[in-house]
């Protein structure tokens, strides 16, 4: 049974059933309908914690899905999925694939500078003030291209960047 039919949250119930009915009332093709349905159900998954369902049903929308703009998005669920199991690398080369589809992914810049931010504190943490340097100046340029467009949905960003003395990077 698709994990749409089976979810219990109230608002995941909603979302289907509007899904739905603008499915049917929108003209799309079979295939568009199949990768939409895959793409809820991975969302679906994700936020229960269920990474590995919902990369699965990512993976799947994406051989059926040829929008560039809608792949864009499926891409940066993937990310989050890489990202929440801790897969950082494999995280950023799914940002990156997200962003080269669809320039406008300022939550994939963001998580991109988050992931920076980490390993710089990791490096802190080894002892490598050097290169931990190097990856907050990463993080504050992506940071950066994330705050632009829309600077109040990106608060905690604009405070990391104090905190690590990078403000400078905004006003550029």
């Amino acid at each position: 049974m698709p994990r749409s039919q089976r979810n219990d949250n109230f608002i995941d119930k909603t979302f289907t059933i509007l899904a739905d009915i603008l499915l049917q009332i929108l003209p799309t093709t079979k295939r568009e309908r199949e990768a939409f349905t895959y793409y809820r159900d991975g969302m679906s998954a994700q936020s229960e914690g269920e990474y590995a369902e919902a990369s699965q049903n990512y993976y799947k929308a994406m051989r059926l899905e040829i929008d560039s703009y809608d792949r864009s998005y499926i891409l940066y669920n993937i990310g989050l999925t890489h990202t929440s199991n801790g897969k950082h690398a494999k995280a950023l080369e799914y940002y990156f694939q997200a962003l080269e589809r669809n320039s406008f992914l300022p939550q994939a810049l963001n998580n991109m500078a988050v992931i920076r931010h980490h390993r710089g504190e990791q490096a802190i943490q080894q002892g490598d003030s050097e290169i931990s340097e190097a990856w907050f100046d990463q993080a504050a340029e992506y940071w950066k291209q994330a705050i632009a467009p829309s600077p109040s949905n990106y608060i905690e960003a604009q405070n990391r960047l104090k905190i690590t003395g990078r403000s400078f990077f905004l006003s550029e």
